[in-house]
């Protein structure tokens, strides 16, 4: 591990305290043309952990999902230390329960993102599964979906409720299946009618949509918690191109059952029953401060009729932070948590809380309520993201963390944030977005090529308001002082 000092000379200070505070007026006179109404925190340092600039760096901030950041850091961590294991044993399974001479299919998820049912699957199919189930059987009575293996926690304390419906907001099940989401295609009618949808039966549709003049798409769908009927309404051009929306699912451990048993019909085999979910309800002994020392409920291991395996963690980490992709932070998190118990979200936090102590993290700098960013209870400092990203950038693991970020310019969020500009392939770093806040921090070169690990946040921002614009021109500005 680096050791960071911070007891460095003065003269070992980069810049002179004349140009710092030059810099810093420069960089805040760029953010207060945001208005009066945001709140911003910065903390720059030289990758030493010696700082070039900051602003309200110990202010405690919502980090939207940067706190990505701490759910994969911890991940990384935790593998290096050989406490988690790279993907043995989280893959879904299938297997045969039988009553007298009835045969039931249950499919078991065990933490695994990257379950697939699509047509192009190539790995971690949920094709595999039902094709091993064929082969034993031609008649099945129900099809239940098993996600015991993680405590029922659909969603995370702290999200709005208003996401539920959206891509953004699905539900979280120890088994998963095409990241929980489920595509409508929506294209135009004729003029003034409603227009075409393409949705998968396992959602009815109420369409109130209309089709109008143009290329304009306007459209708006909702579905009401554990509801299962798609409400469309807006608009869409009568010359636009199909729009694909992407909906979340509040039972996944259900859909993928639904999934796995259309799969047996095309196979040939008879589902004669019912499609059905299990979990495993939320207990006090899932939190690590209740629980104490007595030991974890732990789901017992049945044998498989057949298995899949996920990918390394490093491949989940490098989708997670570079696309920012919100469930499988969340599955990332309560399989870190399965070190310490139950595979809870306390238990991954407390995972994460282990990891930021080694880091040197000071107490009470981070609050997290998550994994991926969509809770409002989230607090974090711009100097605890820093310290973190420091401490990062020491361990054996650093540079493939690193890599997992967006590029300026390049891809994943960033892929159209600093093209064209001095910082174009020179950052990398984890954006966030919620509502009223805005994110980033990683690392960038500045124009002398000195390594500089940041972060910035905006809080309270006013809806007219694109944060992002000044944020980016802040740290132009810090880049080429430095």
């Amino acid at each position: 591990m680096r050791l960071l000092s911070f007891a460095a000379p003065l003269a070992l200070i980069a810049a002179p305290v004349g140009a710092q505070d030059a810099l810093k007026d420069e960089v805040t006179s760029i953010l207060d043309e945001a208005g009066p109404a945001t709140s911003w925190g910065l903390m720059v340092t030289d990758g030493q952990g010696r700082e070039v600039l900051s602003i309200d760096p110990d202010k405690r901030f919502v980090p939207a999902s940067n706190t990505k950041i701490f759910t994969t850091a911890a991940a990384m961590d935790a593998v290096a230390q050989g406490q988690l294991p790279e993907a043995a044993g989280t893959g879904a399974r299938v297997r045969i329960s039988r009553t007298g001479k009835a045969q039931d299919v249950i499919l078991e998820g065990r933490g695994d993102p990257h379950l697939s049912a699509a047509p192009d699957c190539a790995t971690d199919c949920l094709a595999t599964l039902a094709d091993a189930v064929a082969k034993r059987t031609r008649r099945v009575r129900n099809v239940v979906g098993d996600a015991a293996a993680f405590p029922d926690q659909r969603w995370s304390p702290g999200m709005s409720w208003n996401n539920i419906p959206t891509r953004s907001g699905t539900g979280i099940s120890a088994l998963s299946i095409d990241d929980n989401e489920i595509l409508a295609s929506v294209a135009p009618g004729k003029l003034g009618e409603l227009p075409a949808v393409t949705l998968p039966s396992y959602y009815s549709l109420m369409n109130l949509a209309t089709t109008v003049p143009g290329n304009k798409v306007e459209l708006g769908y909702d579905r009401a918690p554990n509801g299962r009927e798609l409400v469309l309404t807006g608009s869409i051009g009568v010359d636009a191109k199909p729009e694909t929306l992407r909906l979340g699912v509040d039972d996944p451990a259900h859909y993928a059952a639904w999934r796995l048993a259309e799969m047996l019909r095309v196979r040939g085999v008879r589902v004669t029953g019912e499609v059905s979910s299990r979990y495993r309800p939320l207990l006090p002994s899932d939190d690590p401060a209740v629980r104490g020392d007595a030991p974890p409920v732990r789901v017992p291991a049945v044998a498989a009729l057949a298995q899949v395996e996920t990918p390394p963690i490093g491949e989940t980490v490098r989708t997670v932070n570079k696309v920012s992709q919100n469930l499988y932070a969340e599955l990332l998190l309560r399989r870190t948590g399965c070190i310490r118990g139950t595979c809870s979200i306390a238990d991954g936090q407390a995972a994460v809380t282990g990891m930021l102590v080694r880091a040197g993290v000071p107490e009470g700098t981070v609050s997290l309520s998550d994994g991926s960013g969509m809770s409002t209870y989230n607090r974090v400092t711009p100097r605890a993201t820093v310290r973190l990203l420091d401490w990062v950038a020491g361990q054996a693991w650093g540079a493939e963390f690193r890599a997992s970020l967006p590029v300026g310019g390049v891809d994943g969020t960033l892929s159209r944030r600093f093209a064209g500009t001095a910082l174009a392939e020179r950052i990398f770093a984890k954006t966030g977005t919620l509502n009223a806040t805005n994110a980033l921090a990683g690392y960038m070169t500045g124009a002398s090529g000195r390594a500089l690990t940041f972060a910035i946040y905006a809080n309270d921002v006013p809806e007219a308001v694109r944060a992002t614009q000044f944020m980016d021109r802040a740290l132009l500005a810090i880049a080429a002082a430095n």
